[in-house]
């Protein structure tokens, strides 16, 4: 439907310039299936995260994966990623300052304990010495095949890609621990505030918890209102 999309734009011009005498698309209506984000619960991200590998490649593969866990980037985004990239943030602590390559949009990103843990731990790596390299990044193809492997050894079922981390990111570490969507979206990278929204959408349990503490926040008023009566 995207290409369907901008194939439509392409014909409106081509009436406007008077390269087609008739739009061909005028009746045709677009149709988007909404597709649900596929992230790692809090459980699965755990099991990554105590699983050592034997294999270098697919244990470099889990650090990447797990640093995007962290901090929402994509894998153009975090290949890119030199040592310059971090530095002291507004508040005195370590951030990274990049710039999203989809969208050209600034990123500052706040690094979280998790993820400076694993920029600490490949500070002497040949890649960072050489190439000048935040993190040892192979290519896509054979990082996605690596999660394969790391997916099966943690008994993982559901199908996991490199952009999960991205979704883990948005759902697990940020919008179910209780941080605003609009702080969400701006790490991201999201032009719109809508498309941050396609995962608020499936966190149904942080409904019920939200729902949860107005029940109690109501039955404290009721108390309160009952005592001050008294």
């Amino acid at each position: 439907m995207k290409h369907m999309e901008r194939l439509k734009k392409m014909s409106r011009l081509a009436v406007r310039m008077e390269w087609l005498s008739k739009d061909p698309f005028e009746n045709y209506k677009l149709h988007f299936v909404k597709s649900q984000r596929e992230h790692l619960t809090k459980r699965e991200l755990g099991l990554i995260e105590e699983t050592s590998f034997t294999k270098q490649g697919v244990e470099r593969t889990k650090d990447v994966f797990l640093f995007c866990c962290y901090t929402g980037l994509s894998y153009i985004d975090v290949k890119a990623l030199s040592p310059d990239n971090v530095m002291k943030g507004i508040d005195g602590n370590d951030w990274l300052f990049t710039t999203r390559m989809k969208t050209d949009e600034r990123l500052k990103i706040p690094l979280l304990p998790q993820a400076k843990e694993i920029i600490k731990k490949y500070e002497g790596s040949s890649e960072r010495k050489i190439k000048n390299v935040l993190l040892p990044v192979f290519s896509n193809q054979k990082v996605n095949f690596y999660l394969k492997e790391i997916s099966k050894a943690c008994g993982i079922r559901k199908r996991v890609t490199f952009h999960t981390a991205r979704h883990t990111f948005a759902t697990t570490v940020t919008l179910s621990n209780g941080v605003p969507i609009e702080t969400v979206s701006k790490m991201l990278g999201h032009t719109k505030l809508s498309t941050t929204q396609i995962y608020a959408r499936v966190l149904e349990h942080k409904i019920g918890e939200d729902m949860q503490n107005l029940v109690e926040h109501m039955q404290a008023d009721e108390s309160t209102s009952k005592e001050s009566s008294l």
